[in-house]
């Protein structure tokens, strides 16, 4: 067993998306553009309904897949081939966009807490023309396990303990966990090695990650050598979100909802989204 280490860390940015939704943005800012095949990792909480109210009118996507995860609050999906889904706490949405694709996710309240993560994940050159497909997960199918005193763990995709999460057919084999460590808890977390790998604090206090300590909203991207990450929790209860995801190596080119590997394929998909081939 050896331990991954920490390459780097940076701090979720303020900042809004979609029609005024304001933000966190922690991968795909200029600090960490990306983590190969992470393209953007966007948290979104606030009670203040005039922060979320607007939320995602219709916009497409081409190239890759959207993973949307709910703490709390409700989001409707909507797209232009008639699909509709619900997502309300604790749910998981992986959305793989292919060849393209317009929706829209819009909040289905008006006064409360809105919490949870987007998440995009490059596809590779052979599956960005793919037909696009959906995994709907609501959280009673989500598996939860506890590996170590004091620590529950929401097993999304990967496998952990024995538990193998629900999401399946992704081909950069990811793993996404959202671990709770109680007070002075602790847990050797084992990732896939070779695997792009970051945990994320995103609520409760410090957690010791791979013998550093990281804040509230601050993200560290580790090592791909090792096969575990040691983990800790202070004096309160900590929640982490921790990804991994095998790194594809292609070239990329982006811009904004389309991502491709070359910027013929861009033109090609400004094309196609204005001739409404999508």
């Amino acid at each position: 067993m050896t331990h991954r280490s920490i390459i780097r860390r940076v701090r979720g940015m303020d900042t809004a998306d979609g029609a005024g939704v304001k933000l966190k943005r922690v991968i795909g800012q200029p600090a960490l553009d990306m983590l190969d095949p992470f393209l953007l990792l966007d948290e979104f909480r606030s009670d203040d309904a005039g922060d979320y109210i607007e939320g995602f009118p219709e916009h497409p996507h081409r190239g890759f897949e959207t993973v949307t995860y709910m703490l709390a609050g409700r989001m409707q999906h909507g797209d232009n081939h008639g699909n509709r889904g619900d997502l309300g706490p604790g749910s998981v949405q992986w959305m793989t966009a292919g060849r393209g694709i317009l929706h829209s996710e819009m909040p289905q309240q008006e006064a409360g807490l809105m919490w949870g993560f987007q998440l995009w994940v490059n596809l590779p050159a052979s599956d960005k023309m793919t037909t696009p497909r959906y995994q709907d997960i609501p959280p009673v199918d989500i598996p939860t396990v506890h590996p170590a005193e004091g620590v529950t763990v929401k097993v999304i995709a990967g496998e952990l303990d024995g538990a193998t999460g629900p999401v399946s057919g992704i081909v950069t084999a990811p793993v996404y966990l959202d671990i709770a460590l109680e007070p002075g808890a602790t847990l050797d977390l084992p990732l896939p090695e070779g695997h792009s790998a970051f945990a994320y604090v995103f609520d409760g206090g410090a957690a010791h990650v791979a013998g550093q300590v990281l804040d509230r909203s601050e993200l560290a991207v580790f090592s791909r050598t090792g096969d575990t990450v040691p983990l800790a929790a202070g004096q309160t209860v900590t929640r982490i979100l921790v990804v991994a995801g095998r790194p594809l190596s292609e070239p990329v080119a982006r811009y904004g909802p389309f991502v491709m590997n070359t910027p013929e394929q861009i033109h090609e998909a400004i094309a196609d989204f204005r001739a409404g081939k999508f």
